[in-house]
């Protein structure tokens, strides 16, 4: 009874509806540093969290461990909605923004418990070209530069994770062809001061793989102590590159080892920007930390020169990654300027990526605001790839089932669908998208008609959010309503939420209310395909069913590696296609709704920790590169307050 009032009391503290908003809205920053932050402790108080049960992080921010869903799971499972948007333009269409607007709008004015759970920024696009992922405007998450930056430090965790096991493997090749198999059994298991060899506890689970059951190194015969040592690894087809959170072009193809104490072991491999790498994918998918030490054990980072894969378990660093990987496991618990909670975890692209934040963050969410409560999540980019993801990756993994669908879309993104100029970011918009073009929006709906009528297929009721730009016009919004309700929108719903807060989508936020009580159970909820199809048929029934591709093609390249992982065990895994955002196509210049083409793969990467195969379409870049002119020429420090400007 105590904790009930508590948390009654810590609510009525924290959230409020907003006040003193103005018009037309400052810069993000300025908002988020001009409101009112309460002190995480409250924040979690009003979430129902005792003290025990987070870490906090400096006063505004908190980490929480996947252990309380246990505590909090005799509340009841609040309703799941997921939050997509349309194929977007460069400059975004205010996914993340309708993601805390609609989670604002639940809790601060329309009196229900919910919970955002998004993604951690990559600091690569917010130094970049696109910005923070804090929201913006109105609707954002405080404090946005600690979420813009660094945060709690996972990123940095899961780079440190990635590049030790990228030096592990490079270290062994090196080792491997500079000694001996008795030299090299020597030093993997030296004697101790008493003479005596003893196994490290991972080296056990290669000794299972091998088929070895002795616990005594001295007890192998010649022939096990090479199978042991020697992992053998093919240097020509190492897979696991090395990763930095930040965007640079010039690392997608290097030289490694060129420095004369390397003796001549060069190779050539790549950086992938850190939000890439397996190991966030891991954090992403994971459930527990018995389940992530599996996970990261799993991680295949080359095959051996009989085509067997060779794991993080195989080079014995299994238990050194969960060191390091260990807090990262931990939801970061923050606040929107309305008070109401955010979960940030994980931080996947959706173009190369998972795109989708944590099953963790959302299996403690759910509980969190219990029966009756809403739990808001975001897949990243179009829906062809974070709702399909979401969907086909995220829910397959965690069995759980969403309610209710938010396709985000704008009057200027179906514009530029419709056949209207190109948009590029740090350019004036033309006057196409600032004056009132009907015919455009009209050709362009086609691009929302057909993510409205893909995330149907998968069972689950779609609400369309316009996010309202002020020169869009009401004709303009009625084309997108009659075309949304006439593809089978469940509701098409205006939305001012970046220039008014909560306030701005409380209408959002009773239709998709409406929408999940209609849909209580998700019954209707279904996977687009089987686990049991082969690679080719899963990548062809993606292409396919969602892209509406005629065909597709296979380089030499992927259809090696598709039989390698075939005969390695790996064709149950689902796909997590790596393609633009910026069309269903392989194209970023085919806007619309094209159909008819045929879709290039041009590589393949196994991802058998996180539990799924990345088809790459095309050529593909895996690392951003840095525009003309960064969004880092605006950001600084003021001297004087030491406070941080010019984040959006």
């Amino acid at each position: 009874m105590g904790n009930a009032v508590s948390q009654h009391v810590a609510k009525h503290k924290s959230i409020r509806k907003l006040t003193g908003i103005i018009s037309p809205a400052p810069s993000d920053i300025d908002i988020a540093q001009a409101a009112t932050v309460h002190p995480i402790k409250t924040i979690a108080a009003a979430c129902g969290l005792q003290e025990e049960d987070y870490e906090p992080y400096g006063h505004y921010k908190a980490k929480i461990s996947e252990k309380v869903v246990t505590k909090l799971g005799s509340r009841g499972m609040g309703y799941y909605v997921v939050v997509a948007g349309i194929n977007p333009t460069p400059l975004g269409e205010g996914k993340s923004t309708t993601t805390i607007g609609l989670a604002q709008a639940m809790g601060a004015h329309l009196g229900k418990n919910c919970v955002a759970c998004i993604r951690q920024p990559s600091m690569g696009p917010t130094f970049g070209i696109k910005g923070g992922a804090a929201g913006g405007g109105y609707s954002q998450v405080i404090p946005m530069e600690e979420m813009n930056l660094h945060l709690t430090g996972d990123i940095h965790a899961i780079g440190v994770a990635n590049n030790l096991l990228a030096a592990a493997v490079d270290a062994r090749v090196f080792h491997e062809a500079t000694q001996k198999d008795d030299a090299l059994f020597d030093r993997l298991c030296p004697k101790n001061k008493q003479g005596k060899r003893e196994f490290a506890a991972v080296m056990f689970k290669r000794l299972k793989k091998l088929g070895i059951t002795k616990t005594d190194p001295d007890d192998l015969t010649l022939e096990e102590k090479s199978k042991f040592a020697r992992l053998d690894i093919d240097k020509d087809k190492i897979s696991w590159r090395r990763v930095v959170d930040m965007n640079d072009r010039f690392l997608r193809l290097i030289t490694v080892g060129q420095n004369s104490t390397e003796k001549g072991h060069t190779r050539q491999t790549g950086f992938d920007i850190t939000v890439a790498s397996e190991i966030m994918a891991v954090l992403a998918m994971t459930t527990s930390l018995s389940d992530m030490e599996a996970r990261l054990g799993n991680m295949v980072v080359a095959p051996d020169m009989q085509g067997v894969p060779v794991t993080a378990d195989d080079l014995g660093i299994t238990g050194a990654l969960v060191a390091l990987m260990r807090d990262a496991l931990k939801p970061t618990l923050l606040q929107t300027v309305e008070g109401t909670p955010v979960l940030v975890h994980a931080g996947p692209f959706a173009n190369i990526a998972s795109g989708n934040s944590s099953i963790i963050a959302d299996q403690i969410a759910l509980p969190m605001v219990g029966k009756g409560g809403f739990v808001i999540t975001e897949a990243g980019f179009g829906a062809d790839i974070g709702l399909e993801k979401f969907v086909n990756l995220k829910c397959r993994s965690s069995g759980l089932k969403p309610h209710c669908a938010v396709i985000v879309t704008t009057v200027r993104a179906l514009k530029l669908h419709g056949g209207g100029p190109a948009v590029t970011a740090g350019r004036p918009l033309d006057h196409a998208y600032t004056n009132e073009n009907v015919e455009l929006v009209q050709a362009g709906v086609c691009n929302l008609v057909r993510h409205i009528q893909n995330t149907m297929k998968f069972g689950i009721p779609v609400v369309v959010a316009i996010n309202r730009f002020p020169t869009d016009t009401p004709a303009e919004h009625d084309t997108i309503k009659v075309a949304s309700m006439a593809a089978g929108a469940d509701d098409c719903v205006l939305c001012t939420h970046h220039s008014d807060g909560g306030a701005g989508a409380a209408e959002l936020g009773k239709a998709v209310a409406a929408a999940c009580e209609r849909n209580p159970d998700a019954a209707s909820f279904k996977l687009l395909y089987p686990s049991e199809l082969g690679i080719r048929e899963k990548i062809e029934t993606i292409a396919k069913e969602i892209y509406k591709a005629k065909d597709v093609t296979f380089s030499e390249q992927a259809l090696e590696k598709m039989a390698l992982f075939t005969a390695q065990g790996f064709a149950h895994l689902p796909i997590c296609m790596a393609k633009t955002q910026y069309s269903f196509s392989h194209d970023a210049n085919l806007k619309g709704a094209p159909e008819g083409f045929t879709l290039p793969i041009g590589d393949l990467r196994c991802s058998a920790g996180a539990g799924f195969l990345v088809p790459l379409v095309g050529e593909f870049p895996t690392i951003p590169g840095l525009p003309t002119r960064p969004a880092y020429y605006e950001i600084s420090v003021d001297l004087v307050t030491e406070k941080v400007m010019g984040l959006s």
